[in-house]
């Protein structure tokens, strides 16, 4: 029993595990750099969502590359079986963890959620692949990275994903006067516009209906007051998606 567990915690040399470990950390900065040029352009999916799904694909290809060099042991009763092909199996889990990752992403008008889910479930799958596979060290890693990111960019959120879709309808006596204000405030606290719409009265009024991207933290109580304050607006409805 005891050599079995020696063979297990020396499948690979320390040497082996750093360098599986930097493999890890290249692929979240790499990640991470794709992601921040997206989440420049405003894209829905952020730096967030690249760094999990580059840190699980280097961990998939670890796992498929060195996952299975135990085979070559005699001790078949606990490594599996030789002249077997495990790799495909590991496939087919990747493959269909897609899919579930696909029935959690959805779709709210402009708003686009479940991005950063869907990218967890599949750095799971892979950690599991991992662990499943004996690489318990690697996977361990991974899990801390993962973890880590979702803790950690969360609370520090950068680009797009410290962004939330908000929605403004509203009817105005002078579609001009309002326009030039929304502009400025627009501009002063950074928020972009998405798609608007406008549709003009008998009576000389205007109905405009905005989609905005802003910042996270714009509260509602803000973005009405900022409304209300502006002459000539009859009728006002604010809505901000979390």
């Amino acid at each position: 029993m005891t050599t079995l567990a020696g063979q297990l915690l020396q499948q690979f040399s320390l040497i082996q595990y750093v360098e599986f470990f930097a493999r890890l950390l290249t692929a979240c900065i790499c990640g991470a750099c794709i992601g921040f040029e997206r989440t420049k352009r405003l894209k829905e999916a952020g730096v967030r969502t690249h760094i999990i799904v580059c840190c699980a694909a280097a961990l998939t290809m670890i796992v498929s590359k060195y996952g299975f060099v135990d085979l070559a042991s005699e001790s078949g009763a606990l490594f599996g079986t030789r002249e077997t092909d495990p790799a495909r199996i590991a496939a087919q889990v990747v493959s269909g963890i897609s899919f579930l990752g696909a029935g959690i992403i959805f779709r709210n008008g402009s708003n686009v959620r479940g991005l950063t889910t869907a990218a967890g479930i599949w750095a799971t799958a892979s950690i599991g692949l991992a662990i499943g596979s004996g690489m318990y060290i690697i996977g361990l890693e991974g899990t801390i990275i993962v973890a880590l990111i979702q803790i950690l960019m969360h609370r520090f959120t950068v680009g797009v994903d410290s962004m939330v879709i908000g929605k403004i309808s509203c009817t105005v006596t002078d579609a001009r006067t309002f326009k030039k204000a929304l502009a400025e405030y627009l501009e002063e606290n950074k928020m972009h516009i998405i798609s608007n719409k406008v549709s003009f009265q008998d009576d000389g009024t205007a109905t405009l209906e905005y989609t905005l991207r802003m910042n996270a933290s714009m509260t509602l109580t803000e973005l009405t007051s900022f409304m209300e304050s502006i002459e000539g607006v009859r009728s006002l409805s604010c809505e901000i998606g979390r």
